[in-house]
């Protein structure tokens, strides 16, 4: 485990790193080759174990020595291109962390950064469509914190909702967005969401949703003091 000086200092010197680079141009610097070898480590011990489940448990034990990077080029980084930073922003979904994720989500968005190309789509779909369904299984758990997990909702389409990208993933980000706020007992909210993501898709299984809302803010209007 490192040090609370030896993490301070990894900070500053990424930082520093990431506050002189050319924005579009490749990251520089010995903390970014450091971390991109750690990184490269890590991902092949990551290989080597079958279950997703126990993926996401080393992600989770691995990530906060990667935290003094991140939180290094966050603070002064000028949109140099990262494999490291967008890599760790998928991570952070994955583990659950979405606090994270959207932090770096948005410094990724705000300078048109691209994810690394195994991933295969660009960053605004993966941070859209993964903290989507990561919220969507987050809300079946019974002890899931529904107003939390609308906050995490509300900005995730405050950083990707103006961003180009398949309808079909702007209906999931709806829909969840939508699931939260139904199960933070924000009615009309979850009834506009969910509206909303039918009109991107009108397969996306919400209209039975759509239907129960109104019903049940029909029958509130009812029963409201005249």
């Amino acid at each position: 485990m490192k040090s609370p000086a030896r993490k301070h200092f990894e900070q500053v010197s990424a930082a520093k790193a990431a506050g002189t680079a050319t924005p579009g141009e490749q990251q520089q610097g010995e903390q970014y080759e450091l971390y991109n070898r750690a990184l490269y480590e890590a991902t092949r011990s990551l290989k080597d174990i079958k279950s997703i489940e126990a993926k996401v448990e080393k992600k989770r034990e691995l990530l906060p020595d990667f935290m003094p990077y991140v939180d290094g080029v966050l603070a002064e980084g000028k949109g140099a291109k990262d494999d490291v930073l967008m890599t760790l922003m998928i991570w952070c979904i994955d583990t659950g962390d979405y606090e994270k994720a959207l932090q770096i989500g948005a410094y990724a968005v705000k300078h048109n950064l691209d994810t690394p190309d195994r991933y295969a789509r660009n960053t605004v779909s993966v941070l859209a469509e993964e903290i989507a369904e990561g919220v969507k299984i987050q809300l079946a758990k019974e002890d899931a914190d529904a107003d939390a997990l609308a906050n995490v909702m509300a900005r995730a389409v405050a950083i990707v909702g103006d961003a180009d990208m398949h309808d079909e993933i702007k209906a999931k980000v709806h829909k969840s967005y939508g699931y939260a706020l139904r199960a933070a007992e924000d009615v009309e909210g979850a009834l506009a969401q969910l509206k909303r993501a039918l009109e991107l898709n009108d397969k996306i299984g919400v209209k039975q949703d759509i239907k129960q809302l109104e019903s049940l803010i029909k029958k509130q209007g009812e029963q409201a003091p005249a």
